[in-house]
Formats: structure tokens, C-alpha cells, sequence
């Protein structure tokens, strides 16, 4: 035991060491972050995290989550300890064009890193995808997140608190780096460890609490953590910047690196520099669980009106016999996703996440991470409490697949409170995103399945009411495509989803006055078919955009930027969506208040057209 303790607090000590020597190199950074957490860090990676290097995606491996990514230079240093990077690659702590960011990302050459942290209070919700993963997977594997005392002010933090309980994962540890200082000052609850572990046990988790520099300390906890039936969070009492006189338990360092001449006083203090490099434990030889026979079937298809909501249902219900890494979660409204359909027919690879959006979107980048393919869905108005989490998911290289109901001021009675009305522009604005909206069923079912191998962030925006079949079965939808349903070279109507069918209905309207209009279905939102709207815009010289959504940032602008790209701007583009605030009312009538129902749509072609 001796010996242990010696290999754990000399490393602890490497790790400040090192945080301390790269973040003065990079004349920034979070030193004293990272030397409140060196010991937890030490004991877990030479002693009980289990994992391959060499193999750092192997399933069987367990998972560690740096929540508060602040501390990105412990982190770097103790990969620096495993052998997973040099010293120079430490060194190159943010400096441009060094995989070594500011905070922790999964770039290429870093492996070792699962997902992007940084943003705080998101770790431990994908922590638990990670669980819920491995639980399906059977690999008897363990996560471990290390939360900064700071971050569990956030709400996303007890979100996945109580979904973990739930779900009775038993083999995720919470970390709480309980070092009292927080960016600007003391923390909202300083020391007082019992505090935090009063609220954990409130919420169903079992708690320890500790002395985090107490090496032998800290080793018993994770040992009773790992042991323990149900999560567990280790309540950590630390302190900023240890074994630093200057700067230990100090105001003002939050985020400041020591100058050459201080960074060699307190490696100094520390003992000087080590060399030490460890092998962290082999994880067991692990052979994933087969989740039943799977019942391939056929394709679901229509002849009928169906709303685009239930045809996601189904497709999923549909894919869930062909792929056995789908996995779905939902925010507790599955009967209006229709994510009830995949769960009737694959409940074990169903999670319920509750209204808990950032959990929601936590746990699937948790479960994307170790390989799902995971599928998230809600009204799409309420993602945007969640834009956080997908925006970390682009910067992690996340797939995620996003489903976003109740589209626009179509969904009627219920009100703007519940109208996605500014998804399509946030989705839009997300590196490396995919941005869908089927106007029908078929169109539905193909896309759902394309985006299945999507990489990246991919939203579907899906239709409360049923809309009319306008396709067959055996058509394509590609992404980055469209297509065409009306020939004309008088005017081009573009539309999306569910103004589809008011812009065919206007259309023929219009035919039968002896005005021939041309109607495109732009289903690929992002990435948009530049090459028909540049022709349509040259062939017809004017284009009516008509959206179920504002007029900042959606289809109008998705267009406009097209035809920017890729000529010279002749002619007109009309833009024609939403521009006040709506109200209630029937989904006909919500529609006529926004000038995009047929009628609204026909007079602004004519009005364009005079």
C-alpha cells in the first residue's frame, strides 16, 4: 500500500506539474483547476479505470468524462502519463493547429477524448448515455465524470441526477471537484460537502464524501463507488491550486497561467519535474449482447394523408427490425413524436428521457459516442432549451439525429408557446449540419433512413397534421436534393413541409387562370439544391419562399444565400413567412394570418407578377 500511495501522489504531482509547465507555455490557461483535481485524476487512471490506449475505442473499455473542461491541461497531462501523447504535444497546449485546445474536443488525433467539454454542466448527462450504452451492450464497463463544483449550479447537471436514478445505472461515478473557488470568487456553497452529497442522495444516488488530496482517501471511494448498486456521486473536498503557496486556496487565478519566473517557483514547491509513465488496467475481454432476433420487415408506405410526425414513428418502428444499434429517446411526449411506435417494438433500446431536454441530448451524445445510433425526439420548439448540448454535439463531431414535431403556426390551437417557429434557422447555423423537412409520408420514411448514416448534427421537422401523399414508394430523396412538382416559367414557388401543398394548391389555381408556375419541394434544407433554384430563378425570374417558420434565417434564407453562391442576383426573391407574433386559431386559419395558405400564396405572385 506504501508503494501505491508513493506511485499516486507522485503523479498527482506530475500531473500539476505539467498543467502548470503547459499552460505557462501557452501564457493561458487553467493551472489551478487542474492541480485541485491532480489526485483524483492519479488514483483513478493507475488504479481502477480499466482501458486499452492502444485501443481507445475498444467497447470494452471504461469511460471517463472531463465535465468541467477547464481543466483540459490535467486531463492532457495525464495522457501525457499513459502514453497517449508526447510532452511536446502537451506543450502545444492552444497553440494553433495543436489538437491540444483550450478545452477537450475529439479531433482525430486525440482519440482518448470521447466527447467535447467545455461548456459547462453537460458531462454527466453523457456520462450516463454512456452507461445506458454499455448497459445494452453488456460489457459490464464503468463511466466516471469529474464535475467542478461550479458547474452543478446548473439545472442540465440534476436533469441527469434524476435520469440516472431512474434508469438505475449502477456503473456511473460523478466526481465532484469540490475546490470552493469558483471564476470570479467563492462558489455558491464554498466547502460544504454536505450540502452536495444531501441533494445526490435526495435524487437517489448513493454519496461519499472525501478528502480529495487524501490519496488512500480517495482510492477507498472509488473502490465503494464501483461496488456500490446505483450511481454514486464522491463529493471531493479540494482545493484550488494545491500544493501551491501563492496560489492555493486563492481568489483571483481562476483561468490565469504563471509567468516563467512564478512557474518555476511552484514546480519548485512541488518537487520538481517527473518523468513517471503509467499503464492504466487492462480492461476484460467483453463480447457484446445480441438484443433478440430481429424482425426485418418491408418499408412502411402510403396511399393516404398521414402526418409526417407518425410516419417518423414508423419508420423508426420500421428500422428497429433492420438495425440493431438504433436506439430512440424522447422527452416524454412520444405519443405526439410517435416514438411510441419504436418503443412498442424495441422497449429495451427505448429511453425515456422525461422533460429534460438537455438530459435528452446528453444522453444521446453518450450513446453516440460508444457507437449507437441514436435518435432524439421532441417538440421542436422545446429543443431550443437544449441548443447548447447540440452545439457541443457539432463541436464533440457528434452524430446526432434530431426530430423536431409541431412545426410552425400549423399546429393551430395550442399556441406559439408551442410553435417551432425558429428551429430551421438554429439547426441551419450549426457546423457540418443536415436540416430536413418532408412534405409527405414517403418522403418521411426515406429521409429517417438516410439519416441513420448521416454524420454530423441531422433535424428532421416534422408536421402535426396530415398531409397528402405526393410521392411513391420507389422515389429517391437524396440529400442536397428536391424536387420539382409543377412546370412553369412565369414563377417559381419554393416551399418545405407542409406549405408544399398550399404552394401546389396555388399553383393549380393559378394554371387555371393561364399562369403556369413552377413548384419546388425543398426537403433538403441544408444542404440546400442550389443548381434547380439557380435555374429556376434564370428560367422564371422571380421566386416566392414560402415557410411555416419566421422569416429570419429559414427557407428564404437558405435560398437567398443559394443564389448568392452561385451567380448574379437578377430578378426577385419574395419572402413569405412568418413576421409577427401569432396567436391561436385553427391550423387554416393560423395559416392565412401568416400569408402562407394558398389563397395568401396566389396573391403574392400575382402582386409580384403586375
Amino acid at each position: 500500500m506504501d508503494d501505491r500511495i508513493q506511485l499516486w501522489n507522485d503523479l498527482a504531482t506530475q500531473i500539476g506539474v505539467d498543467s502548470i509547465r503547459c499552460t505557462t507555455e501557452a501564457g493561458s490557461g487553467h493551472p489551478t483547476s487542474s492541480l485541485s483535481c491532480a489526485h483524483l485524476l492519479s488514483v483513478l487512471y493507475a488504479s481502477h479505470l480499466r482501458f486499452d490506449v492502444e485501443d481507445p475505442k475498444s467497447p470494452a473499455n471504461d469511460r471517463f468524462v472531463m465535465s468541467k473542461g477547464h481543466a483540459a491541461p490535467a486531463l492532457y497531462a495525464t495522457l501525457k502519463a499513459i502514453g497517449a501523447i508526447s510532452d511536446d504535444e502537451l506543450l502545444s497546449l492552444r497553440r494553433f493547429g495543436s489538437p491540444i485546445q483550450g478545452h477537450p474536443a475529439p479531433v482525430p488525433e486525440l482519440p482518448w477524448v470521447d466527447v467535447a467539454t467545455g461548456s459547462l454542466g453537460q458531462g454527466l448527462a453523457v456520462g450516463l448515455g454512456m452507461s445506458l450504452a454499455m448497459r445494452l451492450d453488456g460489457t459490464g464497463g464503468r463511466t466516471f465524470v469529474l464535475l467542478g463544483d461550479s458547474e452543478v449550479a446548473e439545472g442540465s447537471v440534476w436533469e441527469a441526477m434524476e435520469a440516472a436514478a431512474f434508469h438505475e445505472v449502477d456503473d456511473l461515478v460523478a466526481i465532484l471537484d469540490m475546490n470552493r473557488l469558483g471564476q470570479r470568487g467563492p462558489t455558491m456553497h464554498g466547502w460544504n460537502g454536505d450540502l452536495f452529497a444531501g441533494r445526490a442522495r435526495a435524487y437517489g444516488w448513493h454519496t461519499i464524501e472525501v478528502d480529495g488530496h487524501d490519496v488512500a482517501a480517495v482510492d477507498a471511494a472509488y473502490s465503494e463507488a464501483i461496488a456500490a448498486d446505483g450511481p454514486t456521486m464522491i463529493v471531493a473536498r479540494t482545493e484550488k491550486g494545491h500544493g501551491v503557496s501563492f496560489v492555493a486556496d486563492h481568489e483571483g487565478w481562476h483561468g490565469k497561467a504563471m509567468s516563467p519566473e512564478q512557474a518555476a517557483q511552484a514546480i519548485e514547491e512541488l518537487g520538481g519535474i517527473r518523468s513517471l509513465t503509467i499503464t492504466p488496467a487492462s480492461p476484460p475481454d467483453v463480447k457484446p449482447l445480441t438484443l433478440g432476433e430481429l424482425q426485418a420487415t418491408p418499408s412502411p408506405t402510403y396511399t393516404e394523408a398521414i402526418p409526417t410526425r407518425k410516419a417518423f414513428g414508423e419508420a423508426l418502428a420500421w428500422l428497429a427490425g433492420h438495425r440493431p444499434d438504433l436506439v430512440v429517446l424522447d422527452g416524454e411526449v412520444g405519443n405526439s413524436t410517435h416514438t411510441e411506435d419504436f418503443q412498442a417494438v424495441a422497449p429495451e433500446r427505448f429511453v425515456e428521457m422525461y422533460i429534460a431536454e438537455q438530459a435528452l441530448i446528453g444522453a444521446q451524445t453518450g450513446l453516440q459516442a460508444l457507437g449507437k445510433t441514436a435518435f432524439a425526439a421532441t417538440f421542436g420548439a422545446f429543443l431550443t432549451r437544449a441548443y447548447d448540448q447540440v452545439r457541443m454535439g457539432a463541436i464533440s463531431r457528434a452524430d446526432l439525429r434530431l426530430c423536431g414535431s409541431h412545426a410552425g403556426v400549423s399546429i393551430g390551437e395550442d399556441g406559439p408557446s408551442q410553435m417551432a417557429l425558429e428551429d430551421l434557422a438554429m439547426f441551419r447555423a450549426l457546423h457540418g449540419s443536415t436540416v430536413l423537412y418532408p412534405a409527405d409520408g414517403t418522403a418521411t420514411v426515406q429521409l429517417v433512413a438516410t439519416m441513420c448514416d448521416l454524420p454530423g448534427i441531422s433535424y428532421l421537422r416534422t408536421t402535426r397534421e396530415a398531409t397528402p401523399v405526393l410521392y411513391g414508394a420507389d422515389e429517391d430523396f437524396p440529400i442536397g436534393g428536391s424536387k420539382t412538382l409543377r412546370s412553369g416559367d412565369a414563377a417559381t414557388i419554393v416551399a418545405a413541409g407542409v406549405t408544399v401543398r398550399e404552394g401546389l394548391a396555388a399553383a393549380d389555381a393559378l394554371a387555371a387562370d393561364g399562369i403556369a408556375v413552377r413548384v419546388i419541394d425543398a426537403y433538403s434544407v441544408k444542404p440546400i439544391d442550389a443548381a434547380t433554384l439557380r435555374r429556376a430563378l434564370e428560367q422564371t425570374g422571380m421566386i416566392v419562399v414560402v415557410e411555416d417558420h419566421r422569416v429570419e434565417g429559414g427557407l428564404g434564407d437558405a435560398v437567398l444565400e443559394a443564389l448568392a453562391e452561385t451567380g448574379p442576383l437578377t430578378g426577385q426573391v419574395v419572402k413569405v413567412g412568418v413576421r409577427d407574433m401569432p396567436g391561436s386559431g385553427t391550423p387554416d386559419e393560423m395559416r392565412a394570418w401568416a400569408g402562407i395558405d394558398a389563397a395568401s400564396i396566389m396573391a403574392r405572385v400575382r402582386g409580384s407578377l403586375a
